[in-house]
């Protein structure tokens, strides 16, 4: 999947938009690539000399890549009609900084859904190295 289906499937855009390519997309999970590049914003501030991505946008990327994959298995009822909102965020581990020119990959996975609520599982790793997993709940609900 490229950056057009991806921009069709959720509404971030630039410069939050943290998902680049979608590499493997099945029923059950997603695995989906960020860039990581010198020029994005908050490594301007995160930090000067040392610029690491953030872990909490790292979080986001898997939530976005969640996003994706919720809405390719059930874009019956969510692809035009409804939205998808981050509800929750629980064990989250930061294990290595990630830092410009790694290419991070996002691996998320459902855990179980009841009703409109998913709850997913999604480790980032470079190089076959985990940087950051966290298990995370999103819901969907009709667009206003």
């Amino acid at each position: 999947m490229n950056i057009k289906e991806i921009m069709n499937r959720i509404p971030h855009r630039y410069p939050f938009l943290l998902v680049d390519k979608v590499l493997e997309l099945n029923e059950s999970s997603i695995l989906a690539q960020k860039n990581v590049t010198f020029n994005e914003p908050f490594f301007m501030g995160h930090f000067p000399n040392e610029p690491i991505m953030p872990g909490v946008l790292q979080i986001e990327a898997l939530a976005q890549a969640g996003g994706i994959l919720i809405s390719k298995n059930f874009e019956d009822i969510l692809y035009h009609e409804c939205e998808i909102f981050f509800m929750s965020i629980d064990n989250a581990k930061f294990r290595r900084p990630v830092i410009p020119g790694d290419v991070l990959l996002l691996k998320v996975g459902f855990i179980n859904k009841k009703g409109n609520v998913f709850k997913l599982k999604g480790v980032a790793s470079v190089e076959d190295k985990v940087a950051t997993e966290a298990e995370f709940m999103a819901m969907f609900r009709r667009k206003q």
